[in-house]
C-alpha cells in the first residue's frame, strides 16, 4: 500500500478516536432524579450542587466508589452552557450574562483514590467573593474516572496480529455538579406556560412545558403532576427531582412521561403541575399551570 495513503488513514483513525473520547467522557456527565444524590458508573456524589450564598464559605462534596475495584477520579471544573431544551454544552466563553465561578473556588485534593465501598471529602473553599459584584457566578466540578489502562509490553493486552492496527476504547465515566457563587438579593422568578399533552406510540402519556425565568439568578426544583378527573378526584401521575433553569437561559423545554397505571383517563379531566423548590422542610411554590385534557 502506499505510504502516503496508509498515513492519511491512520490520520484520521486517530482524529475519529480523539472525537469519540471526547464524545463519552463528556456525553456521560450525568445529573440523576434523586433529590440530594448524583450517580455514575459506579461514583456516588453527594450533595448533587454546592451553593455559596451569605455567610457561607466552604462545603465538602462526597464521593462513594460503589464497586468492586479500587477507582481513581481526578476533579477539575468545566464551564457548561444550558440550552433551550435543557442540554448542557461544554464552553470556554461564557455568553453575554453569564459569570463564572471557577476563579473564586479552590478545592482540594484534586485526584482522589477509593477503594471498593471507600468515601472521601473534596472540600470547597470560596475565595475573594468581596470583590464580586452582584448576580450569580457559576462553574462545575467534574468528577472524571481514570480507566485501568493495560502497561506497554503486557502480554495480554499485545495483539496477535503484528501486522494489524489495533484500536481499543475504553469508556470514561465522568459525572459534574454545579457550584454557584450568589452575591446580593435574589429577584428570580419562574411561571410555566405552553403546556400540551401527548401519548406516545397510543401507549405513552407524556406532558410538555416550557420554564420562563427572570431575574438574576437560577432557579431550581421539583415537578410534580396531578390528574384531576371531572369529579375532582386528584391522583399523582409524575414527578421529576432537580429540574433547574440556569442563567443566562430564559425559558426552557421540557418534557416528561406521565405514569400510565394508575386507572387515569388522559381524555377528560385536567393536569395540574407543579414546580416546588427543592430541598426544603417545606418546598416553596415557585409555579403552577393548569392543562385541560380533551
Amino acid at each position: 500500500m502506499n505510504k502516503s495513503i496508509l498515513s492519511l488513514n491512520l490520520d484520521r483513525s486517530v482524529k475519529s478516536i480523539f472525537s469519540l473520547f471526547f464524545i463519552a467522557g463528556f456525553c456521560l456527565l450525568s445529573f440523576l432524579a434523586s433529590s440530594d444524590l448524583a450517580a455514575q458508573g459506579n461514583l456516588l456524589i453527594m450533595p448533587r450542587r454546592v451553593v455559596f450564598e451569605g455567610p457561607n464559605k466552604s462545603a465538602d462534596i462526597t464521593l462513594v466508589n460503589t464497586g468492586k475495584d479500587t477507582a481513581r477520579y481526578v476533579v477539575s471544573i468545566i464551564q457548561l452552557r444550558m440550552t433551550k431544551e435543557g442540554s448542557l454544552d461544554v464552553i470556554t466563553t461564557p455568553d453575554s450574562g453569564q459569570y463564572f465561578a471557577d476563579k473564586n473556588l479552590r478545592f482540594f485534593p484534586r485526584t482522589v483514590t477509593l477503594a471498593p465501598n471507600e468515601s472521601q471529602l473534596v472540600k470547597m473553599q470560596l475565595t475573594k467573593a468581596d470583590a464580586l459584584a452582584p448576580g450569580e457566578y457559576r462553574s462545575h466540578v467534574y468528577f472524571r474516572a481514570v480507566p485501568n489502562i493495560n502497561p506497554l509490553g503486557d502480554k495480554k493486552a499485545e495483539s496477535k496480529d503484528t501486522s494489524a492496527v489495533a484500536i481499543k476504547l475504553n469508556p470514561i465515566f465522568g459525572i459534574t455538579i454545579p457550584v454557584i457563587i450568589r452575591i446580593g438579593a435574589n429577584n428570580a422568578k419562574v411561571s410555566l406556560s405552553d403546556l400540551s399533552f401527548e401519548t406516545v406510540n397510543d401507549t405513552l402519556p407524556r406532558i410538555k412545558m416550557t420554564f420562563n425565568r427572570t431575574g438574576n439568578m437560577s432557579v431550581y426544583g421539583d415537578i410534580e403532576v396531578n390528574y384531576i378527573s371531572p369529579q375532582g378526584k386528584t391522583t399523582q401521575v409524575g414527578v421529576v427531582r432537580a429540574v433547574a433553569v440556569y442563567t443566562p437561559l430564559s425559558s426552557r423545554v421540557f418534557q416528561m412521561n406521565l405514569e400510565k397505571d394508575k386507572g387515569v383517563n388522559f381524555k377528560s379531566g385536567k393536569l395540574e403541575v407543579t414546580y416546588l423548590s427543592s430541598g426544603d422542610v417545606k418546598p416553596v411554590k415557585l409555579a403552577k399551570a393548569e392543562l385541560i385534557l380533551k
